[in-house]
């Protein structure tokens, strides 16, 4: 895996998110989030999530839907279940996917990080592929940019989101990263 200038993973289906911005100038990568999604919850595989993070989601399409009315997030990247890498947002551009955010006193962690949806639930242990596939990720990540910190958004928001959740293996993914 490779990251090009164009802040484009090489290993990646591109599906391009209007839910984005420049980040601040002279602004450093130096944090990557670690997230978990599915819609509707606990459902794998569909283009929800696609729709979601191109503002195409059919908000009538399932009761929990309703309250995703207007809602304008996105994601550097989305790993699925079988290990397949989707790119929404260039990592040299800011993605929407932290919100209300702060990491050890330093707000606004969509300015300095890059996004990793993982196709999952809090409650619902990660698939292999997902763990090896996210490794080779972070370390293209690292490769690329000066990544200090590998957190999850339960980290930047605590009280307010729980994801990846308790079932996401740090030990194991700490691991994989430091093996070639």
């Amino acid at each position: 895996m490779k990251i090009g200038d164009d802040g484009l993973l090489n290993a990646a289906e591109w599906h391009e998110s209007p839910n984005q911005d420049d980040r601040p100038q002279g602004e450093r990568i130096v944090l990557a989030v670690v997230h978990s999604i599915s819609l509707p919850p606990g459902r794998f595989g569909g283009e929800d999530v696609i729709r979601l993070f191109t503002n195409r989601l059919d908000c009538s399409a399932h009761p929990y839907y309703e309250g995703l009315r207007g809602l304008r997030v996105s994601s550097h990247f989305l790993l699925r279940r079988d290990g397949q890498l989707l790119q929404f947002v260039s990592c040299n551009r800011r993605a929407w996917h932290a919100g209300e955010s702060c990491w050890r006193g330093r707000p606004r962690c969509n300015d300095y990080s890059v996004g990793v949806e993982l196709e999952g639930t809090d409650d619902l242990a990660y698939s292999d592929i997902q763990y090896t596939t996210l490794a080779c990720l972070l370390r293209a990540l690292a490769g690329r940019y000066p990544i200090e910190n590998i957190v999850g958004h339960s980290d930047i928001a605590p009280g307010r989101k729980s994801d990846p959740g308790a079932t996401f293996d740090w030990s194991r993914l700490r691991t994989l990263i430091s093996s070639t």
